[in-house]
């Protein structure tokens, strides 16, 4: 809060007693939901692989960024550095947490900040709004908690929020100066990395900056303070995976758009808590805020100098608050696009966290301190407090909510579920936080049986019994050198691959010598290269045959080493298909040795390797790149009794 308020004023001790008010309740509802989520526990496979050496990979080997968050992987990284023996889940669960709370407190004091100058003398309350709305819902809760970034990601826009603010009163407080500048354009500029789609965010407040600039080295400090990191890893992006996003990206067609299934998240997003009232509340809240604040407050000096009219005009508190509701509408619009997601509630907290920054609190001018009517002074506070109430009383009934009902664990026609309560009932543990707690999951326990039953190596296929797998086994391995038995030569170089959904929970109770792949695309490079299909579980729109991975990996690929529902020209034409060369090339730029030379390469073909698509169906993708039929195996099935010699 400004400096104007003096300390020990009405508003600065009702702020500060709702900033503990709002983090207690909110680490308090976060804690009674807490968890880690399968895609929580992809991040930490990573995070396994760079602590052993093997780079920020989801497979040793396989050069593929398998998770949204960069910021948030490393984030991890460096926690379990320092945590040292501490478990990855329980430095995830920390991490999540605190900036969770963090995030909720800092929007808190930078909206506290930009009611500042209208609290003559600090005669007013400040009460908690929109951060009472956050904390209500309970997908908000959920994801608190979950190994993802969603903390993460309030924390930035908090700090993004608060600098902003402070940002836009510049001219009047005179503070600032170079490191402010820039430390404001770094904090913009990590946008990309804390989630792609979020540069919607971080690069519009660089271009308010660039126009607000008074001068050519204010900008180039913003550029170069915003654009160094996120550019830089950029190119090395592109240089060591060979892509221009994450895969994650890729595997769910970030560019492409489900408008129907994005508004059936919408609907299911609002109806168990009625968000559309909370919204009608917010929005009148805000409405005798502005009455209230243009009655208290005078216009700001005009600032005159080298800096045109538009450029007052940005950096200005008016225009930073529109900043943060077209930010939101952005990522709510981009969102509904793309289809929303199959975990219920999820990607729309970040707009709506960014909807509710410009209230997270409001004021309730106390009559006897402004210069107008002490009747219409008592109206606006008494209107403030009556539309505060009435939302503290949804806050109640919101955040008690059942939710989804009978069908949050149902994965039904929407393919939308309560992520926490599914993981939670299949496992039996009402808190599934560790890797080991997803051991009772269904085949979870039964794979690392078969990895075991498999000492010369397999690829292992989900079958319909879930206390098994299906096994393809491995070529026979190679004699042993001479004084290595045989049966620890077979446990050295036996290869594992595991083909499967549930990516995060697999990876992190196997060994990082286990590949994991999955037909989604996540982890899998031939995968996420498919076409997404139209009428596919949204986030889950791409399924490639487990063929393929018959096909690419050193298995024996005829009956009855392969599962009956394997057809052997399917696997053989997949075989074929990989030796398309523009797929060679794609495979070989995440796969062969990384050296200058390869990533020189791969930076200049990043677009063409993230456009490049094939088709699951390996017949089709003969045809679309001229390959040959492989000769068939056996009497062709022509329909016709079979004959005698």
């Amino acid at each position: 809060m400004s400096a104007r308020v003096p300390r020990r004023s009405p508003a600065r001790i009702s702020l500060w007693v709702s900033v503990v008010v709002v983090a207690a309740l909110w680490t308090w509802g976060a804690w009674q939901r807490r968890w880690i989520a399968d895609d929580g526990l992809i991040v930490l496979r990573t995070v396994r692989n760079l602590l052993a050496g093997n780079g920020p990979v989801f497979n040793a080997g396989e050069r593929v960024e398998s998770n949204t968050s960069t910021l948030w992987t490393y984030l991890n990284y460096v926690g379990a550095l320092i945590a040292g023996p501490v478990q990855l889940e329980y430095v995830a669960l920390a991490l999540a947490l605190s900036l969770s709370v963090a995030g909720v407190v800092l929007i808190m004091l930078g909206t506290a900040r930009l009611f500042a100058p209208g609290l003559p003398g600090g005669r007013a309350l400040l009460l908690p709004a929109g951060a009472l709305v956050y904390i209500a819902i309970p997908p908000a809760r959920d994801f608190a908690t979950s190994g993802l970034e969603n903390g993460l990601v309030l924390a930035w826009i908090g700090l993004l929020w608060w600098m902003m603010v402070a940002w836009s009163q510049q001219p009047r407080l005179q503070r600032g100066g170079p490191i402010f500048t820039a430390t404001l354009a770094f904090v913009a500029g990590l946008s990309v990395l804390v989630r792609p789609e979020l540069a919607l965010i971080g690069g519009l407040a660089l271009v308010m900056m660039l126009i607000a600039a008074r001068d050519w080295i204010t900008r180039l400090l913003i550029l170069v303070a915003g654009g160094l990191f996120p550019v830089g890893y950029q190119i090395f992006r592109m240089g060591y995976y060979g892509l221009l996003f994450p895969q994650t990206a890729l595997a769910k067609d970030a560019s492409g758009d489900k408008w129907g299934q994005g508004l059936i998240y919408l609907a299911n997003f609002n109806r168990p808590y009625a968000l559309w009232l909370a919204a009608l509340l917010v929005i009148a809240l805000g409405a005798v805020v502005v009455a209230a604040r243009r009655a208290t407050v005078a216009a700001p000096p005009d600032v005159r100098g080298t800096s045109g009219r538009l450029a007052r005009r940005i950096q200005t508190p008016t225009a930073v608050v529109i900043f943060m509701l077209v930010s939101g509408l952005l990522q709510a619009v981009y969102w509904i696009r793309q289809g929303g997601d199959f975990m219920h509630g999820r990607v729309l907290l970040t707009p709506v966290f960014c909807l509710l920054t410009p209230v997270a609190v409001i004021p309730v001018v106390l009559p006897d301190t402004v210069t107008f009517t002490r009747d219409r002074a008592t109206m606006l506070a008494g209107a403030t407090v009556a539309l505060w109430l009435g939302l503290v009383g949804w806050w109640l009934w919101a955040a008690n909510s059942p939710g989804m009902g009978a069908d949050a664990t149902r994965v039904t026609y929407s393919g939308i579920v309560d992520e926490r309560r599914f993981y939670s009932q299949a496992t039996g543990h009402a808190h599934p936080l560790t890797a080991a707690d997803y051991l009772d999951y269904p085949r979870m326990r039964a794979v690392l049986t078969a990895i075991n039953n498999t000492p010369d190596g397999a690829l292992l296929l989900p079958s319909g019994n879930y206390d098994q797998w299906d096994v393809v086994p491995a070529y026979p391995p190679p004699p042993p050198p001479p004084g290595v038995s045989m049966d620890s030569w077979r446990r050295q170089i036996a290869p594992h691959t595991v083909f499967f959904t549930n990516l995060g929970m697999l990876g992190m109770n196997v060994g990082l010598n286990v590949r994991v792949i999955d037909q989604i695309g996540l982890a899998n490079p031939i995968a996420a290269h498919t076409a997404r299909l139209e009428d596919g579980r949204i986030g889950h729109d791409k399924n490639l045959f487990p063929d393929w991975a018959v096909a690419e990996g050193p298995w024996l690929k005829e009956h009855p080493y392969v599962p009956p529902y394997l057809d052997e020209g399917w696997i053989a034409e997949a075989g074929v298909a990989l030796g398309c060369p523009e797929t060679d090339a794609m495979l070989n730029s995440i796969r062969g040795p990384l050296g200058i030379r390869r990533f020189v390469s791969n930076v200049l073909h990043a677009l063409d390797f993230t456009r490049y698509r094939i088709d699951r169906v390996p017949q089709y993708e003969l045809q679309r790149c001229n390959l040959p039929e492989p000769p068939l195996k056996g009497t062709p099935y022509t329909g016709l009794p079979a004959t005698g010699p």
